[in-house]
C-alpha cells in the first residue's frame, strides 16, 4: 500500500495498521481535494482498504479512520477528537483499565485531566500522542522510499481453477504496479504474471506457470493493461488450482509528462488506436495484426516496414527530403522509354523539381538474394499531361541514361 501511495505524494509512511500520505502539496496536481479524494477512495477500495480518513495531521486521521469517520474537516478537529473512544489512540490502549476506573471514556475525558498528573501517573507517550493528535506537537515519521524494481506477491482468498478468474487478484497487483510506475514517471512495455499451484496437486502439474505481456508503447494505464491481461488469460489453461500470484515489471521506460489542452478534447473518451491494436493482437495472435512503421532511410523500397502491432515501438525516425514524397510507391520500379534523352510515360514528361541525389545502402546486404541493396539515384518530380504528378529517378550506377517510374501522387 505504501508503494501504491507514493504516486500521490513523496511523503508516505507506515504507522502500525495504516499507511499515512501527506497530500497537501499534491492536491492541485490531481485537480483539487475532491478529485484526489475520489481517486484515492476508489483505488484503495479495490486494494482491500477498509477505511480512508482525512485530517490536518496523520495522528488525527489515523484515529478517525479507526472509528469509521472519513472527513476530518466537517467540524473543528478538537470537537471531532473529543468524541472518539480512548482506544482510537494507540498510546492510550495500555492504560485503558486505569483510565476507565477514573471515569474516562473518550479522548476528551483524557485530555481534560490535569497535564501534570497525567504526565506523572502515565508514560510520556500518552501525553505526546494527545498533543500530536490535536495539533499541538510536531510529528516525526520515517518516510518510505521507492524501490528500484517492482515485484509484488498476493495470496488469493480462494483457490482459482480457471485462468480468467485470476484477473480479480491480478488487478490488485496491476494497481500497485501502476502506482509504482506513476511515482517513477515511467511506463512498462513488458510485465510478467506468475502463479503457484496449490500444495495439494499432482506432480505432473508442476509448481506453477507464468505469462509475459508486452506492449508496443510504455503504458501505466490500469484499464488498458487489465484488458490486455484478460485477453491473454482467456487462452491459458491451468493444470491445477492456483493459490498465489506474483507480478513483476520487466521492462520500464521513462515517460515524459504530457501537456494538456486548454480546449475540450472530443476524443477524450475514445481509446487510442495503438491500444486497440494491442488488444486485437492479444485476441487473434501476435502475427495477425501488423502496423507500418517508417525508418530513417532515403531508399523508397526500405523506408517503411511492417511489424507485429504488439511489438515494442522503435525510436521514431524519418528521412529528411527536399522534395515531396509520393503517395503510392510501385512494388518494382518501372523502366521508362526515352525519347530525345527525355523520359516518356503517357507522353513526354516535364521535370518540375530535382534532382534529389540518393546514395545509400552500401552496407546493406540481402543475404537470401546474395546481393547488396546499394542505390545511386537522382530523383525528380515530373508531370505527365495524362498521368499527373510522378516520382521518377535516373539510375547512376549504369550509363546514367535509364529512367524509372517509382511512385505516383494522389
Amino acid at each position: 500500500m505504501a508503494i501504491w501511495g507514493l504516486q500521490f505524494a513523496p511523503r508516505v509512511a507506515i504507522s502500525e495498521d495504516a499507511v499515512l500520505i501527506e497530500v497537501e502539496a499534491s492536491t492541485r496536481l490531481f485537480g483539487g481535494r475532491r478529485a484526489l479524494r475520489d481517486r484515492v477512495v476508489s483505488e484503495a477500495k479495490e486494494l482491500g482498504v477498509r477505511q480512508v480518513a482525512w485530517a490536518t495531521n496523520s495522528m488525527a486521521a489515523h484515529a478517525l479512520a479507526r472509528c469509521g469517520i472519513e472527513n476530518g474537516f466537517r467540524k473543528p478537529l478538537q470537537e471531532l477528537l473529543d468524541c472518539l473512544p480512548m482506544e482510537s489512540l494507540s498510546a492510550a490502549r495500555p492504560h485503558m483499565v486505569t483510565l476507565a476506573q477514573i471515569g474516562c471514556r473518550t479522548l476528551g475525558d483524557v485530555r481534560a485531566l490535569p497535564r501534570g498528573g497525567l504526565s506523572r501517573r502515565f508514560d510520556k507517550q500518552l501525553l505526546l500522542a494527545l498533543d500530536q493528535a490535536y495539533g499541538h506537537a510536531p510529528e516525526v515519521h520515517v518516510w518510505q522510499t521507492l524501490p528500484e524494481v517492482f515485484c509484488a506477491r498476493l495470496e488469493l482468498g480462494f483457490r482459482v481453477e480457471h485462468a480468467p478468474a485470476m484477473l480479480q487478484g491480478a488487478r490488485k497487483l496491476l494497481l500497485q504496479m501502476c502506482g509504482w510506475l506513476a511515482a517513477r514517471h515511467a511506463g512498462v512495455t513488458a510485465f510478467t504474471l506468475r502463479w503457484w499451484h496449490d500444495a495439494m496437486r499432482s506432480k505432473a502439474a508442476g509448481e506453477g506457470g507464468c505469462l509475459r505481456i508486452g506492449t508496443a508503447e510504455p503504458s501505466r494505464n490500469i484499464e488498458h493493461l487489465c484488458r490486455l491481461l484478460a485477453e491473454h488469460l482467456s487462452k491459458v489453461e491451468l493444470l491445477a488450482p492456483v493459490g498465489d500470484l506474483e507480478m513483476s515489471a520487466d521492462t520500464v521506460h521513462d515517460v515524459a509528462g504530457s501537456n494538456t489542452s486548454l480546449l475540450p478534447d472530443s476524443d477524450e473518451d475514445g481509446e487510442a488506436l495503438g491500444l486497440v491494436l494491442e488488444r486485437m493482437a492479444a485476441r487473434l495472435g501476435p502475427d495477425a495484426v501488423r502496423r507500418c512503421l517508417t525508418r530513417a532511410d532515403h531508399r523508397q523500397e526500405w523506408m517503411s516496414h511492417w511489424q507485429p502491432a504488439a511489438a515494442p515501438m522503435p525510436r521514431k525516425g524519418a528521412a529528411s527530403t527536399d522534395l515531396p514524397q509520393p503517395t503510392w510507391v510501385l512494388p518494382e520500379p518501372l523502366k521508362l522509354a526515352v525519347r530525345k534523352n527525355r523520359p516518356v510515360y503517357q507522353g513526354e514528361l516535364q521535370l518540375l523539381a530535382g534532382p534529389q541525389c540518393i546514395e545509400e545502402g552500401w552496407w546493406d546486404r540481402d543475404e537470401p538474394a546474395g546481393q547488396l541493396r546499394h542505390v545511386v539515384r537522382d530523383y525528380w518530380l515530373a508531370e505527365s499531361k495524362h498521368a499527373g504528378l510522378l516520382w521518377i529517378y535516373q539510375a547512376r550506377q549504369d550509363d546514367g541514361s535509364a529512367w524509372y517510374l517509382h511512385g505516383t501522387f494522389g
